[in-house]
């Protein structure tokens, strides 16, 4: 009985040092302005009608059609902001280039997807938001450049009229905003990435604290993005049951999901379809 007892404390003390590091910042102003959006996934991009992902024809149809926008910035070689979602522009320009190699001026030269759009900078699609719908920011980390793409980030926001949040995968962005940008909505984006096919190369440890999203112990994020296939993730579940965090799923693609998100209090990341 005294080792069943033992074993019983032991798994309560377990559980709460689990909860505690699970423990997200709360009661941070500024998502009301956010809440009850419904945010493009790239933009509201179809390429059967010529407009391609992470394009400014994607975010003007999304403001057009009054949703937000989720959008994806890299750090480029001259300082300058790029969106689009890989680091290497073979997917979306056929080009054998990484984005962080090159400078603003040369985006002109790497046509999206096969259509007349090419790769924009932050500072045009924050004009074209100014003032309008709310912007969904992920931070795209590579060559441990995370301090400098998250300055560089908020020095492009500074005076910028618009409510946005900003979001990534890579914990040291996060941990950047809290401590030199505390004032910003952060969110830590996961999924499973236990899943063989989600492996990216990462260590079965470094899968399992990311999955489980146990970096909140050090970050302190306002919402999670997690993939939305995945959110019965049992931390995803303690953190909204003890805490309140608030949930953003990504990436919907049908509206009965989305119906079903929205009846669970989660904010949805769409593509693929127009609500």
């Amino acid at each position: 009985m005294k080792i069943i007892a033992k074993a019983g404390l032991a798994a309560l003390g377990a559980a709460g040092v689990w909860c505690a590091l699970l423990a997200p910042r709360r009661n941070q102003p500024g998502w009301e302005r956010l809440e009850g959006v419904r945010y493009a996934h790239r933009g509201l991009h179809d390429l059967a009608l010529g407009i391609p992902e992470n394009s400014m024809a994607a975010f003007r149809r999304a403001v057009e059609h009054g949703f937000g926008a989720e959008l994806d910035v890299h750090l480029m070689a001259d300082g300058g902001l790029a969106v689009v979602h890989d680091s290497s522009l073979k997917r979306v320009c056929g080009a054998d280039v990484c984005i962080e190699d090159l400078t603003a001026a040369d985006l002109a030269r790497y046509p999206l997807m096969g259509t007349q759009e090419t790769i924009p900078l932050l500072s045009q699609v924050l004009e074209l938001f100014q003032g309008k719908t709310p912007l969904v920011i992920e931070l795209k980390v590579e060559r441990g450049n995370a301090a400098a793409l998250t300055d560089g980030v908020m020095a492009a926001l500074e005076g910028w009229n618009g409510a946005y949040c900003l979001e990534s995968f890579h914990p040291a962005a996060l941990l950047r905003l809290k401590e030199k940008h505390p004032q910003v909505l952060r969110g830590q984006l996961s999924q499973n990435f236990l899943k063989p096919e989600e492996a990216n190369g990462l260590s079965l440890p470094v899968r399992f604290a990311l999955t489980n999203l146990l970096t909140t112990a050090f970050t302190r994020p306002d919402f999670i993005a997690y993939g939305w296939k995945d959110r019965g993730n049992a931390s995803l579940r303690l953190m909204k049951a003890l805490y309140g965090v608030h949930e953003v799923s990504w990436t919907v693609r049908d509206r009965e999901t989305m119906d079903a998100l929205d009846r669970a209090g989660a904010a949805s990341i769409f593509e693929g379809f127009v609500p």
